[in-house]
């Protein structure tokens, strides 16, 4: 495709496609509607009208209203591509369109929530909030098998509660093992770990409070450095003489003769020492004075982490006083609070204390112990926050604005919006035993889900005018090659972080941050670049060969069919009048059908409405 038709092309579409009259249509009628198990005696159902009934109370009261429902085009597309990462089919959109039944939309919900690719488009959400923080870059050998273990846990329906326990206590090889993926994704820092599991988990951004107090919230050095004290014991190193390469999350054992744990032997005994070596009585110990014992062969080494004054002898102030060996945290089991006026001094040992609650844990307990407490104590029916950060990212993604804003930045110090929204959903969640299904069917059946965008006036309405960020770089991957009949591969399909393959280039260019707002989310120049010059992309728009685009030139003689087809591949609904006018006259004006089709089809892809929510 020519530069100047692209352009031209471009222009002549500009502002154009959002003028589209929306005809009403839908998906495939649900042909095995299964309910999912609650513990919980509120329904889906119950919760939504729940939440719809909290939402107007509060828009009522300050003037406000939600925006007017979305036709069922705009529904099909929105709810497939969010729980599924997938596009609705042109032969899906027209049985749904022209099927009466009055719960179709309930019915097409209970599908996809019960289809392999809920799983699979969740797993990749859940992988890039995780690894948009690693600081371990060979974390991205284990993507498959993160995204395979966490699309079981979401289509099995495990409780969130159960897995962020697995990923919390996870030991194992992180090839075979995916829950290993938050720790090795910080390569088993304490620190780290303690950070993204405060984040992930509770939505409570702690790590602030590393260096110093929280300078916003209430968290103190000392809660950070208690969280990260159920961690320091997590190990992870490479696993022996396996091809290919891998590592595996083990316990850190504590080594008799560390370096730390010997020279804790020496201050704690520094008088005895004196007494045992100083033979002239002047205080001091030197290297003439020590004939024989461990001490001997460690004197050199001990005169330089020790002797201040260059007299040649140790002193038991100095004994006392030793400094910390280089490089010798690598043996430590317990977590220390660094010293940040003495970096050479080790800090102060910290235990395990939970900070929301203050509860205190045994000294005395292994690294598993640790783990499994901590994650007992996350996700007890007692911490609001465990439920709230999960809700409200859930809620987020789906809907486009959060309670709380920044999306992993809540807590007892943040106020939220629509607070009875949330804490009922909240209460409901904890009692449903963190049923995630039950929490995603409960928002996308609510009012405020399956809205209209808003005209852009957010004094007029709210929770609408949100879903304007665009689709998760996998998601517009999967739509593209679908628009584009490519058939998915082992070429196509491979991992997103081999940047040599198509999605992983195209990753490269198009994924961000899940926990980033939205408003955020902007297309860039290397990603209009991408959509232009990419030889792959121009040589799938071609008409010429086997493309589906050519395949679509032989089906449809009549240009009014071809571009009716086009709009249902693209966008899922019907060209406008006065856009399919204006195809018409275009494809007219170029004098060559196939070269008109082609920039049809190069507009309707580069498009707000097929990369953007809506």
């Amino acid at each position: 495709m020519s530069r100047n038709r692209i352009l031209k092309s471009a222009h002549l579409f500009a502002g154009v496609l959002i003028l589209g009259l929306l005809m009403p249509a839908q998906p495939i009628e649900s042909a095995n509607r299964k309910a999912v198990q609650r513990k919980t005696a509120i329904t889906s159902q119950e919760m939504s009208e729940l939440i719809n009934t909290l939402v107007k109370k509060e828009l009522s009261a300050s003037g406000k209203k939600l925006s007017e429902p979305v036709s069922d085009v705009v529904f099909q597309r929105r709810i497939k591509f969010d729980l599924t990462g997938k596009l609705p089919t042109p032969n899906e959109v027209t049985f749904f369109g022209i099927n009466p039944d009055p719960e179709k939309r309930e019915k097409l919900i209970d599908d996809l929530l019960a289809s392999d690719d809920y799983g699979r488009n969740w797993a990749i959400f859940w992988w890039d909030v995780i690894i948009s923080k690693a600081t371990e870059v060979r974390a991205q050998l284990m993507k498959n098998t993160f995204e395979a273990w966490m699309a079981d846990q979401m289509n099995e329906n495990h409780s969130w509660d159960q897995i962020a326990t697995d990923m919390i206590t996870a030991t194992g090889d992180v090839r075979e093992n995916g829950a290993t993926a938050l720790i090795f994704a910080q390569s088993g820092n304490s620190s780290e770990i303690a950070s993204e599991v405060s984040r992930v988990f509770l939505g409570i951004q702690i790590q602030c409070a590393n260096c110093h107090d929280h300078l916003t919230d209430k968290w103190k050095r000392t809660h950070f450095h208690q969280l990260a004290s159920f961690f320091p014991r997590v190990n992870v190193r490479p696993v022996r003489d396996k091809i290919p390469r891998s590592f595996e999350v083990i316990e850190k054992k504590s080594r008799a003769n560390s370096p730390l744990r010997r020279i804790d032997e020496i201050k704690k005994n520094a008088n005895k020492l004196l007494k045992q070596y100083d033979k002239n009585n002047d205080k001091k110990i030197t290297r003439n004075e020590i004939k024989r014992g461990p001490i001997k062969k460690q004197f050199n080494r001990l005169l330089k982490l020790a002797d201040t004054n260059s007299d040649n002898a140790l002193s038991v102030k100095e004994l006392k006083n030793i400094k910390e060996p280089e490089n010798a945290r690598r043996f430590l089991t317990e977590h220390y609070m660094p010293n940040l006026d003495d970096p050479s001094d080790r800090g102060k040992r910290m235990d395990p204390v939970f900070f929301l609650t203050g509860q205190k844990v045994k000294k005395e307990l292994n690294d598993q112990e640790r783990r499994a407490k901590i994650a007992e104590l996350i996700t007890s029916n007692e911490n609001e926050w465990f439920a709230k950060a999960f809700i409200n990212r859930i809620w987020y993604e789906l809907v486009g604005e959060g309670f709380y804003t920044p999306v992993d930045d809540i807590g007892p110090e943040r106020d939220a919006i629509f607070p009875e929204v949330i804490n009922a959903l909240s209460d409901h969640f904890i009692n449903s035993g963190y049923d995630v299904k039950w929490l995603v069917e409960s928002i996308v059946l609510t009012e405020v889900y399956q809205q209209s965008l808003g005209t852009g006036d957010e004094d007029d309405i709210s929770f609408a005018a949100t879903r304007t960020g665009r689709y998760r770089s996998d998601q517009l991957y999967d739509a593209i090659t679908q628009v584009l009949g490519v058939e998915q591969s082992e070429e196509t399909d491979q991992p997103r972080f081999r940047n040599n393959s198509p999605r992983g280039q195209f990753n490269l260019l198009f994924g961000y941050d899940p926990s980033v707002a939205q408003a955020d989310i902007k297309g860039s120049v290397p990603q209009a670049l991408f959509m232009m010059n990419s030889p792959t992309v121009n040589k799938l728009l071609s008409g010429n060969g086997k493309t589906r685009l050519s395949r679509k030139l032989n089906e449809f003689k009549n240009n009014e069919d071809l571009i009716a087809e086009l709009y249902m591949m693209v966008l899922s609904r019907d060209p406008s009048e006065k856009e399919m006018k204006i195809s018409l006259e275009y494809i007219k004006e170029t004098g060559n059908r196939k070269e008109g089709v082609e920039d049809i089809l190069w507009s309707l892809l580069n498009s707000s409405e097929f990369l953007s929510k809506k």
